[in-house]
């Protein structure tokens, strides 16, 4: 998958106006994934992507922080700039895009990294909001 067609795949799903806001909630998001990631776990999942967007998972930290999916999406909120309702939208539309763009096997190491709640993000259920 080229950059543009993962960047199209989240202007479409998000229902953004144009890619420079897809580029941005792509961005924060997997910047926010790669801290809860760790550096290895990062680097294997931005190996399968394009290299414009796997360079957001490579500022990850050698061990990964531990939060649960309610601080990813306030995270991802924060640097994205835009209010929690929108950015977890936003997070949703980038993880599915990222789904397609990955193996299988690659997004099952993900998830397996990751506690049971973030499952929610990953099937782009609906979901409870997170506290504010």
């Amino acid at each position: 998958m080229q950059m543009r067609e993962f960047v199209g795949q989240v202007q479409s799903k998000a229902r953004l106006p144009s890619a420079d806001p897809a580029i941005n909630a792509t961005r924060a998001t997997l910047e926010t994934l790669a801290e809860r990631l760790g550096a290895d776990e990062a680097r294997h999942l931005g190996a399968q992507l394009p290299a414009e967007i796997g360079r957001y998972l490579e500022r990850a930290l050698p061990t990964s922080e531990r939060f649960d999916s309610d601080e990813f999406l306030k995270r991802v909120s924060e640097r994205e700039g835009v209010d929690l309702p929108v950015s977890v939208h936003h997070a949703r539309a980038v993880l599915e895009a990222l789904q397609v763009a990955v193996s299988a096997g690659e997004i099952n190491d993900v998830l397996e990294r990751l506690p049971g709640d973030y499952a929610r993000l990953f099937a782009g259920a609906t979901g409870r909001m997170p506290k504010a």
